[in-house]
């Protein structure tokens, strides 16, 4: 059995959950909002066409001009707010609850994560996070400039737990920004790979993990077995 002296921390977009249905909602709530409040009808969709085809940055503008809308330059920030603001219809990934429920038993569990503090803080309230994650950190609110990979929310971590934790492990699946920090902290980094995540077929020669897994499933497993614990 693992000892209770290590910390398991996660990421939450694409690895607690999908993105991709957090994007779809926000699209849905501001096509919502659009219709009621500016008689524009189709954004919500002509705003996931352009998700789905591989755009990105200017998605509301282009919207716009796919409906035919030509007062873009007022109503963009509007919209950005909704999107942000909005109660997200999202769920956790099939193998969340179970497998934290069981890693709970034998590990401190917590959260590090990247957005815009409403925003990820409603995706935290909706998924129901705190039953499993202390501490819950947002990087957005420790200051400008304290996004992933700077070391600052790592550094919260293991102020935290003090002494009492002995091995960290971080488990994200973003290569580009999420595993260079905590490998050179001694970290044991996992990515995830889920189906339909969006960065899952992002290659990146600094951001390689430790390990690699589909589901949080195989993380139980391996940080359960007898002969495995945190990399060590």
């Amino acid at each position: 059995m693992m000892s209770p002296s290590t910390c398991i921390v996660f990421d939450m977009d694409d690895t607690l959950y999908l993105e991709r249905d957090y994007v779809r909602s926000g699209f849905d709530a501001v096509g919502a909002w659009a219709s009621e409040n500016a008689a524009i009808e189709g954004l919500g969709a002509a705003a996931w066409r352009r998700f789905e085809s591989g755009h990105r940055g200017d998605i509301f503008d282009r919207a716009l001009e796919d409906v035919k809308c030509l007062q873009a330059s007022t109503l963009v920030p509007e919209l950005v707010r909704v999107y942000r603001e909005h109660r997200p219809n999202i769920a956790l990934a099939a193998d969340v609850a179970s497998s934290l429920t069981q890693l709970q038993m034998h590990a401190c569990l917590a959260l590090i994560t990247d957005g815009f503090s409403i925003g990820q803080r409603n995706k935290i309230e909706t998924l129901g996070l705190e039953a499993w994650l202390n501490p819950i950190i947002v990087t957005d609110e420790l200051g400008e400039g304290f996004r992933k990979p700077h070391p600052k929310a790592f550094e919260c971590i293991e102020r935290y737990f003090g002494r009492a934790v002995t091995r960290f492990a971080y488990v994200a699946d973003n290569p580009r920004k999420d595993f260079k920090t905590p490998r050179v902290r001694g970290w044991t980094a996992f990515r995830i790979r889920r189906e339909g995540g969006l960065h899952r077929e992002v290659e990146c020669p600094d951001g390689v993990a430790d390990f690699e897994i589909a589901r949080l499933g195989d993380l139980n497993d391996w940080l359960l077995s007898s002969s495995s614990s945190c990399g060590n």
